[in-house]
């Protein structure tokens, strides 16, 4: 038995949706589909992919570092990589690891695996060697795809954990002979970006693409209920933990953003879009809607290898002029700052896409102001493959909210006693569609855990419901602070806080305290000088006593995942709390 294979269920089930829900009224409202049409069973991504290549040929489907490869060009390469793998002996539903920022091999390597019938493990390139050997071990990879920048971190992890085989990239492998030769060269000699390692036993990637030829693949039998993405959790709260995305998970994801797109946007409209793809793919926000759903749509994904450098990015923006911009707050944040971005050509841009975190609502007034578009945020996590719900993308201004349920999904918000709480009330948003997990790699106890009595899956997230059906997040239930008896909930604090023309971002953690048993605390980076009491006064004046900060502390930056969320238990660990 395949590791993980007795969490294994049927195929994605569908939701039988109440007629009293409210947000069936906001579908109708705005044109979108409430339901959406699976496939047949039998069927897999492999249809999907096939259609795309099929459909959009000759088009560009990926572009990066000024190389591109056409949709042709993706089918005959990830074909040569599925026969690669296949002819390791490797077997359906084996483990391939890829970890690589956003450059061509990507998507190659990543359709390969799927295309082989094996099941892509998705890991964070900046891993630190611990953590990838916990990941290699706990999903069981045989085969690891890695650029050859975090070579050093396999190098150092291998003796804990070893795969059977390695394969190495270099950032220029697909950008053409001469480019890739100097990107290489700068990348090793210039910029010192790649620390020296050892791996005798591995294959370089351009060996493995052309090892065996495509006419060498056999088609797997897959269908919906067969894994296809192994996606870790962040493991912000603990152990990473492996979420088994099925296909069918993926399929129903992609077919109900489409359901969104498809309310506001022509299809027939799409031959030339550009889809920004700046956050990492390896991020299952980015993987799906960047990703899955771009190549669905024949999109062509500007890929970013480094989005931290928001020079080059908004040079890239100002070239290839993308049409549809997803982005986490972090991101919105650093462009609206930076003055050669109010600079571009917004003449394309039909949206642009929030999710991955809140957006916090100056940030986003500052986005509609330069672009002249809102920002339209959506929600969802890991274990949903990932979307869960999205603001209707012809809505005029930011909301604040996450919108509502995506099609064919139920949601219900409830307390501690797993009983649905009442419109406008505070409770966990629990989520039952296709979209959701098979399971946790390896953990059916937290599997079984992790859904009401109901089948809902338990997200974590505290919301409220609005009579329309729309949602707005208040919080994580473990970041949530008990100051003298009541709940504050630290996204409030921090979109209060940044709303102080001197602070450029904030988060907010609960310090203890004798007499009110935890106090707020926010953890401020300044965008002009400001005191302390200057800030206690603004929180004074704008927050409820029990909610307003009782301590500023200054710093440079704040600790952030990759994708730009605020780790506050770092700001934790700042404090000696953790």
């Amino acid at each position: 038995m395949v590791k993980g294979e007795e969490q294994m269920s049927a195929f994605p089930t569908m939701p039988t949706i109440p007629k009293d829900r409210p947000w069936l009224n906001a579908y109708e409202r705005y044109g979108i589909s409430a339901t959406i049409d699976m496939p047949e069973d039998e069927t897999s991504l492999l249809e999907v992919f096939e259609r795309n290549f099929r459909r959009y040929g000759q088009k560009p489907a990926y572009i990066c570092m000024g190389a591109s490869i056409t949709f042709k060009q993706l089918d005959l390469y990830s074909r040569q990589i599925a026969s690669y793998l296949q002819s390791l002996g490797l077997v359906k539903g084996d483990k391939v690891g890829v970890m690589m920022p956003n450059i061509l091999q990507y998507p190659i390597v990543g359709l390969g695996i799927i295309r082989a019938g094996m099941v892509l493990v998705n890991v964070n390139p900046l891993y630190t060697s611990r953590e990838l050997a916990h990941q290699i071990d706990d999903s069981g990879v045989k085969v690891l795809f890695i650029v050859e920048n975090f070579a050093k971190t396999y190098q150092d992890a291998k003796a804990k954990a070893p795969v059977d085989h390695v394969i190495v990239c270099k950032l220029g492998d697909m950008l053409g002979t001469v480019k890739g030769t100097v990107v290489n060269l700068v990348a090793r000699h210039i910029k010192k970006m790649i620390p020296s390692y050892q791996l005798p036993e591995s294959t370089n990637f351009k060996e493995a693409l052309n090892a065996v030829s495509a006419s060498k693949y056999k088609r797997p039998d897959l269908n919906l209920s067969d894994v296809a993405l192994l996606q870790y959790t962040g493991g912000t709260t603990g152990v990473a933990k492996g979420a088994m995305l099925s296909h069918g998970n993926l399929v129903a994801n992609m077919l109900q953003i489409s359901a969104l797109m498809d309310s506001a946007f022509d299809d027939d409209a799409n031959a030339d879009d550009v889809i920004l793809t700046a956050l990492p793919l390896y991020h299952v926000f980015s993987f799906m809607v960047c990703g899955m759903y771009g190549m669905y749509q024949g999109y062509a994904g500007l890929l970013i290898p480094n989005p931290r450098d928001l020079d080059g990015l908004i040079k890239e923006m100002a070239k290839y002029k993308p049409s549809f911009i997803p982005a986490v707050n972090t991101l919105f944040n650093g462009l609206v700052n930076k003055d050669s971005f109010a600079e571009l050509d917004f003449s394309n841009l039909k949206a642009a896409i929030g999710g991955g975190t809140s957006v916090l609502p100056s940030v986003a007034k500052q986005w509609h102001k330069i672009t002249g578009l809102p920002i339209v945020e959506g929600y969802g996590l890991s274990e949903t493959s990932p979307v869960v719900a999205f603001n209707p993308m012809t809505i005029a201004e930011f909301t604040g909210k996450i919108g509502i349920p995506a099609s064919s999904t139920d949601i219900v918000l409830i307390d501690d006693d797993e009983n649905e709480v009442a419109i406008g009330e505070r409770g966990e948003i629990c989520v039952k569609g296709p979209q959701v997990m098979v399971g946790y790699q390896n953990r059916p106890d937290e599997t079984a855990e992790s859904f009401t009595a109901h089948g809902y899956l338990k997200t974590g997230d505290i919301g409220i419901m609005d009579e329309k059906g729309f949602i707005k997040i208040v919080d994580r239930k473990k970041d949530m602070i008990l100051v003298s008896g009541f709940n504050v909930y630290p996204n409030e604090i921090e979109e209060i806080m940044s709303e102080h023309p001197a602070v450029k971002e904030c988060g907010a953690i609960g310090i203890p305290s004798d007499q009110r048993g935890e106090d707020p605390k926010i953890f401020v980076v300044k965008k002009s000088d400001v005191t302390e009491k200057e800030l206690l006064d603004f929180g004074k004046k704008n927050l409820t006593g029990y909610k307003r900060p009782r301590h500023v502390q200054f710093v440079d930056e704040l600790p952030k995942s990759n994708v730009g969320k605020i780790l506050r238990k770092e700001l934790r660990k700042m404090e000696g709390l953790d």
